[in-house]
């Protein structure tokens, strides 16, 4: 714990942001980082819970009231060791994790939780900054060989556990960098790619082998996967989008979500993209109200849109929530990100109709909705009379989530099963697929996630597959 009388004397303090009108002017992070002092006070907030429920709402089980107490007595570095027993990448999940641990915070029942988020993401980045995380070497080669198909959070956190038990890991990506969603759908500005290219240089010492540009399943086959090496996972993701099958969805000008965000990861990257998709000067709809669709608000913006509206079709959620109810789960209630913050008109219970225009989109129509309970008290929706309206809209972009992995190439030439979502079908108790040696992690095997889920998922593969290889393993759970 912190100071024991810490949470009643020290107010949650967050970091600052640049103002949104300076901040869309560029592509980088933009948050205001607090003082070592300040973030050893917000440490001394957390108290003696008799049980941590931040650690059951946190997917990789930090151990965050341990850590909490070594950055309020100044322990830094003992505090980066006992956070990086958990979580191989602090550096992401405190940037682009949505913290269901200060929503499990004891705290959270009646005031403000601690800043958990923050604390974590201080002590890994002064971790980097004292030259504290240093490759981790095995203590033995055990000559067996693991393919990991996909470098997002899951294969980055497998292959890097499995190096370090002494396993010959390659790592296969069909992108010309590694990181997956991390480098070519999460923007800049929420995430800048260096701190997943010093864990890559960091991952290559540890003897991690990336072949990057490599599609499993189109340049090679799973075959040759199979048969090259001693267990094979697959951390593809999940990358089959949700489509908006109306009327006018052939027109010019209507793109899914990561048509569009890669194509400004590759050009902050330096790179020259082909077929250009840009909300410059133009009035861009947003059809999603998630994260994926919040990145498109803020890189549209940044992009110069002349205005930017989001839609969703579910009703606007409750301001705040029941905390009695629903405490200390992650509570659905009114949020507002730091893109929508820069200027986005944002509509609820809204359904899209059709898109119009002569070979270019020019207009949405659209319809409100009144959500109604049926008989077995689920919600459906109903149109509302007299409702419909349109939108102006130059640039639609499809943001409404993903069904399931692709299955063409890679799973249609393995023949594993799947679950009745179209997931790859494996448990959590082993993580192995239909096929034996054959494993699955992250959201190809569990669906659309966070990536603080897919990291823990690529940690329990990882001890997965060294069990399968060696009958035993001394890697966490």
């Amino acid at each position: 714990m912190g100071k024991i009388t810490g949470f009643m004397e020290i107010e949650r303090q967050d970091p600052g942001a640049a103002e949104p009108g300076e901040r869309i002017k560029h592509y980088r992070e933009f948050t205001q980082d607090l003082s070592a002092e300040s973030v050893s006070r917000q440490g001394a907030r957390c108290m003696d819970c008799g049980i941590p429920f931040c650690q059951t709402g946190c997917p990789v089980n930090n151990i965050i009231p341990d850590w909490n107490d070594l950055v309020y007595r100044g322990q830094w570095r003992e505090g980066l060791d006992k956070l990086h027993s958990t979580n191989n990448f602090p550096e992401f999940t405190g940037r682009i994790c949505p913290a269901p641990c200060e929503s499990a915070c004891v705290l959270n029942i009646n005031t403000a939780p601690v800043t958990i988020k923050n604390i974590e993401h201080t002590l890994v980045d002064r971790g980097w900054a004292e030259g504290w995380i240093k490759p981790q070497l095995p203590q033995r080669q055990t000559g067996k060989r693991v393919a990991v198909v996909g470098s997002g959070p899951a294969g980055l956190a497998a292959a890097q556990q499995l190096a370090r038990s002494g396993h010959g890991v390659v790592l296969f990506e069909k992108n010309d960098r590694p990181g997956g969603l991390l480098r070519y759908g999460i923007p800049d500005f929420k995430l800048e790619k260096h701190h997943i290219d010093r864990r890559v240089e960091q991952m290559r010492a540890e003897g991690v082998e990336f072949r990057l540009g490599v599609h499993v399943g189109v340049d090679i086959s799973a075959q040759q996967i199979k048969d090259e090496f001693d267990a094979v996972l697959l951390t593809g993701g999940s990358e089959y989008p949700r489509d908006l099958a109306i009327p006018g969805r052939e027109l010019k000008g209507v793109h899914f979500a990561m048509e569009f965000l890669p194509q400004q990861n590759r050009r902050n990257a330096g790179d020259v993209v082909q077929q250009e998709i840009l909300a410059t000067g133009k009035h861009v709809v947003v059809i999603g109200g998630g994260d994926t669709g919040s990145d498109c608000v803020g890189t549209s913006l940044r992009q110069g849109a002349l205005s930017v509206t989001q839609l969703e079709v579910m009703p606007r959620p409750p301001e705040q929530e029941d905390k009695p109810l629903v405490w200390p789960n992650y509570p659905l209630k009114f949020r507002t990100s730091s893109s929508q913050e820069e200027g986005c008109r944002r509509d609820w219970s809204v359904a899209t109709q059709a898109f119009l225009g002569q070979g270019q989109v020019e207009t949405i129509k659209a319809v409100r909705l009144e959500w109604k309970a049926d008989d077995q008290g689920r919600m459906k929706p109903n149109e509302m009379a007299g409702s419909a309206f349109d939108i102006r809209a130059d640039l639609v972009l499809l943001a409404m989530g993903y069904l399931h992995p692709v299955h063409t190439g890679l799973l249609e030439q393995l023949g594993v099963a799947k679950d009745a979502r179209g997931n790859v079908q494996a448990t959590v108790e082993h993580y192995q697929t239909s096929l034996a040696g054959v494993f699955a992690a992250g959201d190809m095997r569990r669906g659309q996630s966070l990536v603080v889920w897919a990291i823990r998922e690529g940690r329990q593969a990882a001890r997965a597959v060294d069990e399968f290889l060696m009958g035993y393993s001394d890697l966490p759970r």
